[in-house]
């Protein structure tokens, strides 16, 4: 793929970040498509379908009051963005996980791989360090089904 294309993926994504970091929830849908799939879900309780990511990042803005993506390192291939970011928050409302806010803060690094098809996000998947997080905010780890 050439070098334009890749930096064009970049860009969505970037924007993308952008959007999430000032809570331009509206503009989600000029970098997501609309049947997006997140195989990784974003938040316990968020939907098992194509296009539930909408909710569940908005549920996650609604749980932190502040909340920041970092881009660290932004790496394209083809249609594939990796993106490691250094993600912070404070937990100020309401979370499917932990209901009551902690008015606790964290900072986690986090991997997301964006599929980029026609100029939007199609795919997302992504590893994070979420036993760090429970631990920073002060959340209970998930007991096994």
């Amino acid at each position: 793929m050439p070098a334009a294309t890749e930096a064009a993926a970049k860009q969505v994504v970037t924007g993308f970040i952008d959007a999430i970091n000032s809570r331009r929830v509206e503009d989600f849908p000029c970098y997501l498509v609309t049947d997006v799939i997140d195989h990784n879900k974003i938040i316990h309780g968020e939907a098992d379908e194509p296009g539930a990511a909408f909710d569940g990042f908005r549920q996650q803005l609604d749980a932190f009051g502040v909340m920041n993506a970092q881009p660290q390192q932004l790496i394209a291939e083809g249609d594939t963005v990796a993106a490691r970011l250094l993600v912070s928050g404070t937990h100020t409302g309401r979370h499917p996980r932990m209901p009551e806010p902690t008015e606790r803060s964290f900072e986690v690094e986090q991997i997301w791989i964006f599929t980029v098809r026609d100029g939007r996000i199609a795919e997302i998947r992504a590893v994070s360090d979420r036993l760090g997080m429970f631990l920073q905010l002060g959340w209970d780890w998930p007991a096994a089904d």
